[in-house]
């Protein structure tokens, strides 16, 4: 598996002992996360239990079976009650790997967990993946991911708030105010943080260039820019993120066959509204 470097910080140049622009830029967002405080992500036991059987509902029909998947036409496993993404050995596609960011998260709030779950995914294929279904080995990791949902969901509001630095740091500069204050209104209420955690998990941050296609995102950065700044924010936000939806769509290979994704989709970003 790639290794995940070590953050080193960000080093700011300095003209005329002014920072450069993308060093203030980068200050800003340090300073609105700080503002927004630790305090931001610290939702209760019993919240954050009911976001995880939320979000499993929506990525595994709440079963125990769907904790383990390989999708159809895809390069890697989809694990958890959020299907984290795991690449098997010198795999490695466009969609950010979160499983290893996961098991790490686990391992730190004291959970065990096996020692083969910090290498690549053992499967190379999907082929190998179902073959193993009924292990032993699948068994337990059956049995980790169900006995961990509160975690994950911790794990996945993580993610949430850890967000909006990157995305105003990749926004262009005329959508910047419009994706802070976007999340700001999402966040003050319980269904729309729920909303948040459940899409940046979904279909990520939006920041990379390699989830894009015809250069054209679909995540939770080109849902806010796409939002408007009044009206109700839930239903604002459902309406955004089905259009992005349907965007990706249109722009993706046809050898994909997205298609067949969307109504599944569209269903779950309509009931953010609900």
């Amino acid at each position: 598996m790639q290794k995940r470097k070590k953050s080193r910080g960000r080093r700011f140049s300095l003209a005329g002992g002014q920072l450069t622009m993308a060093g203030m830029k980068y200050l800003a967002c340090l300073v609105l996360l700080m503002g927004m405080g630790a305090n931001a992500a610290e939702i209760p036991a019993a919240e954050l239990a009911r976001i995880g059987r939320k979000v499993w509902d929506n990525e595994c029909a709440g079963t125990i079976s769907g904790l383990t998947s390989w999708n159809v036409g895809e390069d890697f496993a989809s694990l958890g009650i959020g299907h984290f993404i795991w690449y098997p050995a010198g795999k490695r596609g466009p969609f950010e790997e979160s499983f290893p960011l996961l098991v790490d998260y686990l391992e730190a709030h004291g959970q065990r967990v096996p020692g083969w779950l910090h290498g690549p995914c053992p499967w190379n294929t999907r082929t190998d993946f179902l073959v193993a279904l009924q292990s032993e080995r699948m068994d337990r990791l059956r049995a980790l991911l169900a006995n961990t949902t509160t975690l994950q969901a911790g794990f996945l509001a993580k993610r949430m708030h850890e967000a909006l630095p990157k995305m105003l740091a990749a926004a262009p500069p005329q959508d910047a105010g419009r994706v802070r204050q976007n999340f700001e209104r999402l966040a003050a209420t319980g269904p729309g943080t729920f909303a948040l955690i459940d899409y940046v998990n979904f279909k990520g941050e939006g920041t990379l260039p390699t989830e894009r296609y015809h250069g054209e995102g679909w995540g939770l950065l080109q849902v806010l820019a796409a939002m408007p700044e009044n009206g109700n924010a839930l239903r604002e936000f459902s309406h955004a993120a089905r259009a992005m939806l349907e965007r990706r769509v249109r722009n993706a290979p046809p050898e994909r066959h997205e298609e067949r994704w969307l109504p599944g989709w569209d269903s779950r970003v309509d009931r953010y509204a609900e």
